[in-house]
């Protein structure tokens, strides 16, 4: 049997998480807008303490005791939490102490050492700081074309290369107990199976960020160029194995991490999304303009039926975003659904803040309200973590049958 209600334990989470969103993040939201490259300390700093005792930490207590009483849930908790947290604030939220998309990565393809010794919460509970850095200045979606180099030296991995738009890149390397998983070939005649990620921690010679991104939206978190000269980890720091064999399989495990984070990129969209929905609904009824959903199609307005379409692709968007949660949760493989979700809720969420924006006119382009705000968050969510297009041809080729090879 179907079941889409949510379990008790996440209901509760997603009621405590859109009161953070609501009192913490929307007040701030305008100003670390306006105030790129600025830290909203004393965010960070109740989020740090918040991290330690809830669920934005890992591996908590509570967890465990969810775990051991039921299936596990802990894919389909994090996308609630991550839509009410965007819904307060995408960039803000992109910027809470937590193992980011690095931390995916260990999970994805660590071992149970790695996952101990890479995420482990510090002693007071509070989370690790991590980030992903896969992106190079001559490849952008191709990632099995990147050109970092990964060279085994006695004990030692050694890396050489350049990563631009790491998410949270900065923040990673600042911190005391950060890493950055970094994406890197061992073999390039291998091709593909010659790629492999590793774990580098923050202050490792070698690894150094040289530019910070200005952005069109998610202002307040960092998104950083970094140089890898000559960086030095030890040959335990890399995730899965370091063979390269015949084949794919190198990439394969590497590409796994995405089956995990494009949920979760899904997720932000939907909290986007359904701000600006919210925010247009009650605008729209402030000037007499109720949506009628009993009334018949023929009766309705250009406005009416504008919203519910864009309603509906919302709520489309949060079920395939549900159901690779699920999935993953219950070591289903998820390629093609978390793919479907990423696609779907990119669409969406572009669709929802350009139409919000539409609905209120000059008012919704004009800097006095966060609809222009959300409309420009919106749209990274269609880019980053593999584009709209490459992930509807991940789409096609699972659907279809067919290789990298045979559909391009």
């Amino acid at each position: 049997m179907i079941d889409f209600e949510l379990s008790p334990n996440i209901q509760s989470s997603r009621q405590m998480i859109h009161m953070v969103a609501e009192q913490l993040m929307r007040p701030i939201s305008r100003e670390y807008d306006e105030r790129e490259h600025e830290k909203p300390t004393e965010f960070l700093e109740t989020m740090w303490k918040l991290s330690a005792g809830t669920s934005f930490g890992s591996d908590r207590e509570a967890d465990k005791k969810a775990a051991a009483s039921g299936p596990k849930e802990g894919n389909l908790a994090s996308c609630v939490s991550i839509e009410e947290l965007s819904w307060g604030d995408a960039g803000l939220y992109l910027s809470i102490p937590n193992p980011g998309l690095g931390g995916a990565a260990v999970l994805a393809a660590g071992t149970a050492e790695q996952k101990q010794r890479f995420l482990a919460p510090f002693k007071d509970g509070a989370p690790k700081w991590g980030a992903m850095a896969i992106t190079e200045p001559h490849c952008g979606s191709d990632s099995a074309a990147l050109l970092t180099t990964a060279v085994r030296d006695g004990d030692d991995w050694v890396l050489n290369g350049t990563k631009i738009y790491c998410t949270s890149g900065l923040m990673a390397t600042e911190k005391s107990d950060g890493f950055v998983v970094v994406w890197a070939t061992v073999d390039k005649s291998a091709g593909r199976a010659g790629i492999k990620s590793f774990v580098v921690p923050a202050h490792t010679p070698g690894m150094k960020v040289i530019k910070v991104e200005n952005k069109l939206g998610i202002r307040a978190s960092d998104t950083a160029m970094m140089v890898f000269e000559d960086c030095r980890i030890p040959l335990d720091n890399i995730l899965g194995s370091a063979e390269v064999k015949a084949g794919t399989e190198g990439f394969k495990g590497a590409m796994a991490t995405f089956d995990a984070t494009r949920p979760l990129v899904a997720a932000s969209a939907l909290g986007i999304g359904r701000a600006a929905l919210d925010f247009a609904r009650e605008a729209l009824e402030r000037a007499g303009v109720t949506i009628r959903y009993g009334a018949a199609p023929s009766t309705l307005t250009a406005v009416e039926r504008d919203f519910m379409e864009i309603e509906s692709e919302l709520q489309a968007a949060r079920l395939l975003t549900w159901r690779a949660a699920w999935m993953m949760d219950r070591g289903k493989r998820n390629n093609l659904e978390a793919s479907m979700a990423k696609a779907k809720a990119g669409l969406a969420v572009t669709r929802v803040t350009q139409k919000a924006v539409e609905f209120l006119g000059p008012l919704g382009y004009s800097r006095k309200l966060l609809l222009e705000k959300w409309m420009r968050d919106a749209k990274i969510n269609d880019i980053f973590e593999g584009t709209q297009q490459i992930n509807m041809l991940i789409v096609a080729r699972r659907i279809l049958g067919y290789s990298s090879k045979e559909l391009s």
